[in-house]
């Protein structure tokens, strides 16, 4: 499956070992990789190749700057072919031009309401339908008016939970200010807190101080802390047979 990978600071962190240690496991998610960072100005990079074979990530990170927000991805494709338009992140800039950037680990399998985007989209991955769904969600309601820090983050749950029943929903977004996080399958995605912040990832990077993501919960971090925390839902994920046949073929 995919892994993904987040920091909110309070101030910037050096997040070079950290980083090596979540792209390492691209042996066994070989299917492309990415990452949101600030250097200057917020960049997004992602190649459709295996991350440790990568010619240019390991320059990136040595020229990294320490982050106050970093998002990261690796990929193991399920659905959509192997090419960069379908490597996360996916980022999009809302009608007030607020940027929004996405990483997700899982399938959609209640599509009814995203297929929709197929001949919009860039890629073929259900992971971008369901990010053009929420920013056409997003865009709706700002052409009625601004939104408060907390409305968007009500909005955003309330996405989130639509969405969870029958669908695995691990996911990061990013909106320049806010970190929301959502897990719904049990036994992934675990945080840590750090002097600077927190860092959540889907697979422990260390041996020390990690704990468990609340699961089917929305989070929110500002500036390394948590800023708002919705309620608990129901919509948990419980792999199917398929599914848990897939994991143990990626010896996962």
């Amino acid at each position: 499956m995919c892994e993904l990978f987040g920091f909110s600071g309070a101030k910037p962190a050096d997040l070079t070992g950290q980083l090596q240690t979540f792209f390492s496991h691209s042996e066994t998610n070989p299917h492309g990789w990415g990452m949101m960072y600030q250097s200057g100005e917020r960049l997004t990079v992602r190649s459709a190749e295996k991350a440790a074979e990568s010619l240019v990530l390991p320059a990136l990170l040595k020229e990294l700057p320490p982050q106050r927000a970093m998002l990261a991805h690796i990929r193991y494709a399920t659905v959509g072919r192997v090419r960069e338009e379908n490597c996360h992140p996916f980022t999009a800039a809302d009608i007030t031009g607020r940027e929004w950037t996405l990483i997700h680990n899982g399938t959609i399998y209640s599509g009814g309401d995203t297929y929709r985007y197929y001949k919009q989209q860039s890629g073929d991955t259900d992971s971008e339908r369901l990010f053009l769904a929420f920013m056409d969600r997003l865009n709706e309601r700002l052409s009625k008016g601004g939104l408060t820090e907390r409305e968007r983050f009500t909005l955003v749950n309330g996405f989130v939970t639509e969405h969870s029943p029958r669908n695995k929903l691990n996911l990061l977004l990013w909106d320049g200010e806010l970190l929301y996080a959502h897990k719904n399958l049990r036994n992934t995605l675990s945080f840590k807190r750090l002097d600077e912040g927190v860092l959540i990832a889907t697979v422990p990077l260390d041996s020390e101080g990690w704990i468990p993501f609340p699961l089917a919960q929305l989070i929110a971090y500002k500036n390394g802390r948590e800023a708002y925390r919705g309620e608990r839902h129901k919509g948990v994920f419980v792999p199917t047979l398929e599914y848990i046949t897939a994991l143990d073929a990626m010896n996962i």
